[in-house]
C-alpha cells in the first residue's frame, strides 16, 4: 500500500517523523513520502526509520503557491532536499509563514481571542527548518479554551474569509514548479475537489504539472472519479495520500485507507525527468 501525504512535527503534523513512520507500518504501508508544508526538516529521520521498518520513503514535501490570493498547495515528490535553491526558497517561506502568524494572532486579539503567538514561531525556530502556521495557532486556541478542536478553529476563525483570516504571501504556482524541477522533482496538485480551480490545471499543465492528487481523505467517489477522468483527458499521471496529520480532526482514522496502487505508483514515477 501507498500513500503519499504525510504530515510529521516538522510542519503542523502531530507524529514525530520516525514516530510517524512506525505508525505508517503499522497501518500496513509500504512506500511512504513525508510531505510537510514548506519543509524538508523531518526527511533525514523519517529515511532512517523507514530503512529500519522496510518501507521506502519518497522525498517530498507540500508547498504552498499564490494564486489570485488563493493557496494552491503543490507536492513535489523525488526531489533533493539538500539543493541550495530549493533551501534558499524554503528559507523565505518560513519567513511569510511567521509574518502570517503574527497578523493572525493581531486579529484574534482584536477579537478579544488573544493568544501569544511568539512561542509558536520560537518553537519551530529551534528546531532547525520547521515551519509554523495556521494548525499550531489552532491548537493554541484550544489550549485557550476558545476553540473546541482545529476543526472548530478553522470552521469559525482561521479558514479563508473566516474572522481571523489574513491571506498568504508567496510565489505562483509556475515559479515552484520550475523550483522542483531544477531539484530533481516532480508536482502532483495536492487535493483539487478542496482547492476548486479547475481552470487553473490546464495552464499548470503547460507549465510542467505532472499529476493530479485524485485520491485523498476529502475527496469523495464523484471527486475522486472526477480527477481521474480529467488526468487522463490531459495526459496526467495520479497521486494519492491520505494528508494525514495525527490522531486529530476528522482525518484520524484514515492512514492506510487511502492509497494509491503500485501500477499508479509506476507511472507516476516514470515522470521523473
Amino acid at each position: 500500500m501507498i500513500d503519499l501525504h504525510l504530515h510529521t512535527t516538522a510542519s503542523d503534523g502531530l507524529l514525530a517523523p520516525a514516530a510517524l513512520v512506525a505508525r505508517a507500518a503499522r497501518a500496513g504501508l509500504r512506500t511512504i513520502s513525508v510531505t510537510d508544508h514548506d519543509t524538508c526538516a523531518g526527511l533525514a529521520e523519517a529515511e532512517a526509520a523507514a530503512n529500519a521498518h522496510g518501507l521506502r520513503l519518497v522525498p517530498g514535501i507540500e508547498i504552498t503557491a499564490i494564486e489570485d490570493t488563493r493557496d494552491v498547495h503543490l507536492l513535489a515528490y523525488f526531489l533533493d532536499p539538500a539543493s541550495p535553491q530549493l533551501q534558499e526558497f524554503l528559507d523565505l517561506q518560513r519567513g511569510h509563514r511567521e509574518q502570517r502568524v503574527r497578523e493572525i494572532g493581531d486579529r484574534l486579539a482584536a477579537l478579544g481571542l488573544a493568544i501569544d503567538v511568539e512561542p509558536l514561531i520560537a518553537a519551530a525556530s529551534r528546531r532547525r527548518g520547521c515551519t509554523v502556521g495556521r494548525p499550531q495557532i489552532a491548537d493554541a486556541l484550544v489550549a485557550a479554551g476558545h476553540a473546541v478542536d482545529r476543526d472548530d478553529a478553522f470552521d469559525r476563525l482561521l479558514g479563508t474569509g473566516r474572522a481571523a483570516w489574513v491571506p498568504r504571501r508567496g510565489p505562483r504556482p509556475e515559479a515552484v514548479m520550475s523550483l522542483v524541477r531544477d531539484a530533481g522533482g516532480i508536482v502532483s496538485m495536492a487535493h483539487p475537489g478542496l482547492t476548486a480551480m479547475d481552470h487553473l490545471i490546464p495552464r499548470l499543465v503547460a507549465a510542467g504539472l505532472v499529476a493530479l492528487e485524485a485520491s485523498h481523505s476529502d475527496h469523495d467517489p464523484d471527486t475522486e472519479r472526477h480527477y481521474r477522468d480529467l488526468a487522463a483527458q490531459l495526459g496526467l499521471a495520479v497521486s494519492a495520500g491520505s494528508d494525514f496529520h495525527g490522531d486529530v480532526s476528522h482525518r484520524a482514522s484514515i492512514l492506510g485507507r487511502v492509497t494509491l496502487s503500485a501500477a499508479e505508483f509506476t507511472a507516476l514515477e516514470a515522470r521523473r525527468p
